[in-house]
């Protein structure tokens, strides 16, 4: 039988099983989609139940196989999700999504008893997302929820529930804590004050390297405690990389990562959409995060439905240079706002001013590529040395948001990296101590 290591990667779209070999080459892959149920609320959440079924059946299925002998087993998940469980180590609370709003709550007695909203933020590297804050979820919950709250003896982030459900071993991990949470206080890289205010207990974060061994279904197999899947991606770089470098990780979330800064975040950073990740090591990843992967999709959407076009048409839409140095020359933003959001629509009467689809793509790709540039000058150092700007994920297909951002970062080299699947290979890394 073949050696690997498995690893779960839990996106908000889609869920995948992966397996590596022993140089790191994927061997087997499958992908699914889940349908949402809707929390206590109303509001649409992921099936829990239905996902781990389909964990453990996978794992069960690669077991029965006979053609692969899993050495090691770890998770990957999106961030900005916990779980709550009781005494008795069973879920106590609904899974909520991180785009769900947090109501009936007023957050202003709280910041302003840590110094108000900016200092707080940048003190715990993390703008006021609302839901996309893990710890504001704890403290809503506490004071909007006490029928759940007055249940909870535990709480996990979602790569350390996973693991969890195999180990039985309460963690936390670096990479989760370090994720926009407003739990870790970046100026003494420790967890922030509010959490012993508030009489709520967490586990102290450990090395992303370690394992637990642990018996599923008759084979002894070691389990990492999971990991962020944005600060995951960074792993295989980091590993590879001689060179100082700056990655573009693209997808619904556009993040620009930094892992060689060395100063603090500071607040005029904080109030333009940046803040910081950590590594499984526990050093700082200064970011500038935006949800311009959203934008594209919504708006590609509209428009194949305004011109009539396949949805895929922008795939094979050859670049026109001088149509894309004239949207630079004309700055004027016309599709998006200052800020997109979860609550961002498409202006579909914006579209209406132009006369074709390539026009109206050229345009958008303009904006949202400006938006990316202005991030990455974001989280450079003053004193910067960094040459190398390294584009993953989806984005690196695009003709169009390559051609632009060599254009917008003249002083960089832009590299298209040529490593498949970051998320699941950074956690397939961390246990590559257990191969042997």
């Amino acid at each position: 039988m073949t050696d690997c290591i498995t690893v779960i990667d839990i996106g908000k779209t889609n869920k995948k099983i992966l397996l590596f070999d022993n140089f790191y080459n994927v061997i087997y892959r499958k992908s699914i989609r889940f349908q949402e149920l809707v929390d206590d609320d109303g509001f649409p959440c992921d099936d829990i139940d239905a996902i781990e079924k389909w964990i453990f059946d996978e794992i069960k299925n690669v077991q029965e196989q006979g053609i692969y002998n899993i050495k090691a087993i770890n998770f990957s998940t999106h961030g900005a999700t916990l779980v709550y469980l009781d005494k008795e180590g069973n879920r106590c609370a609904p899974v909520y999504n991180y785009l769900k709003s947090l109501d009936k709550i007023d957050f202003d007695p709280f910041y302003k008893n840590y110094g108000g909203v900016d200092d707080f933020s940048r003190n715990t590297a993390s703008p006021a997302y609302g839901m996309l804050n893990s710890g504001m979820q704890i403290y809503w919950l506490k004071h909007v929820k006490p029928k759940y709250w007055e249940k909870v003896a535990t709480i996990l982030h979602y790569p350390q529930y996973l693991s969890y459900l195999f180990t039985h071993k309460i963690s936390a991990d670096y990479t989760s804590i370090g994720a926009h949470t407003a739990l870790w206080d970046f100026d003494q890289m420790d967890y922030h004050p509010w959490i012993k205010d508030q009489q709520i207990k967490l586990p102290a974060p450990e090395d992303g390297s370690k394992a637990t061994m642990a018996n599923f279904n008759g084979q002894e197999i070691a389990f990492g405690a999971g990991l962020h899947d944005s600060s995951s991606s960074i792993v295989p770089l980091l590993r590879r990389s001689d060179k100082k470098f700056v990655l573009l990780s693209t997808g619904t979330w556009i993040i620009c990562m930094n892992p060689f800064s060395k100063e603090k975040l500071t607040l005029e950073q904080l109030n333009k959409n940046c803040l910081c990740f950590m590594t499984p090591n526990k050093d700082q990843v200064k970011s500038s995060m935006r949800f311009l992967g959203h934008a594209h999709e919504l708006y590609t959407e509209a428009l194949s439905a305004h011109f009539s076009k396949d949805l895929d048409t922008h795939t094979s839409l050859d670049t026109d240079l001088d149509l894309i140095q004239n949207s630079l020359k004309n700055t004027k933003k016309i599709l998006l706002p200052p800020i997109v959001d979860g609550d961002f629509k498409v202006d579909i009467k914006g579209l209406s001013i132009f006369s074709s689809y390539e026009e109206a793509y050229c345009q958008l790709m303009a904006e949202i590529s400006i938006k990316v540039a202005d991030g990455i000058k974001l989280v450079l150092d003053d004193d910067n040395n960094i040459k190398h700007l390294y584009l993953s994920g989806g984005f690196n297909k695009n003709k169009w948001f390559v051609c632009f951002i060599e254009l917008l970062m003249p002083n960089f080299i832009l590299e298209l990296s040529d490593i498949k699947n970051e998320s699941a290979l950074g956690a397939a890394l961390m246990m590559d101590s257990y191969f042997n």
